[in-house]
């Protein structure tokens, strides 16, 4: 009895580890490569100081020029700006723009002036597939439409606008942010 056992599992191995046999298992699919972080500039990137922060007589400026350039487009948009800390100075929304942008404009404000740079910069880093950026603040809004305010090369602000797509956004507030130089 053991021998019949005995040669039963030895011909079962040999079937199993047989070439054909190997050659029919499917390889595991390799997990796709984590993109790069980037390398490491000489320079700190988004190096802007500080200066002092906008006051709302300037602030006014800034959301007249985005809120010109929206009406000209016939786009209903939520403008928000803030401070060089991310707190507001200014908030206005456009008769008829959509209600939940309002704090979407002064999140990307608030992205923008914290973080030095255009909101932009984190969407783009999400769609590069680096998620970590969610971890960096929970206020972060990682989309296009939050401009940093910088006069005399110091920043004094930032400007968001909300009621669009990213893209109309991003051109409302250029537009006022080229208010401030």
């Amino acid at each position: 009895m053991r021998f019949i056992v005995s040669t039963i599992l030895a011909a079962s191995a040999l079937a199993f580890l047989s070439p054909a046999a190997v050659a029919q298992t499917p390889t595991p699919a390799t997990p796709p490569a984590q993109p790069a972080a980037g390398g490491t500039p000489d320079a700190m990137p988004f190096d802007i100081p500080y200066g002092q922060s906008i006051g709302l007589e300037r602030a006014k400026q800034v959301v007249a020029a985005a809120e010109a350039e929206a009406k000209k487009r016939n786009w209903k948009m939520n403008i928000a700006v803030v401070d060089t800390n991310g707190e507001i100075v200014m908030f206005e929304r456009m008769e008829g723009a959509q209600i939940a942008s309002g704090p979407i404009s002064i999140g990307k404000a608030r992205t923008s002036a914290r973080f030095r740079r255009e909101s932009r910069v984190f969407y783009n880093v999400f769609e590069g597939g680096h998620g970590y950026v969610s971890t960096l603040d929970p206020g972060l809004v990682a989309s296009p439409g939050g401009y940093p305010l910088v006069e005399g090369g110091k920043l004094i602000g930032a400007v968001g606008c909300s009621g669009g797509t990213g893209d109309q956004d991003a051109a409302i507030c250029k537009v006022g942010s080229e208010i401030v130089k």
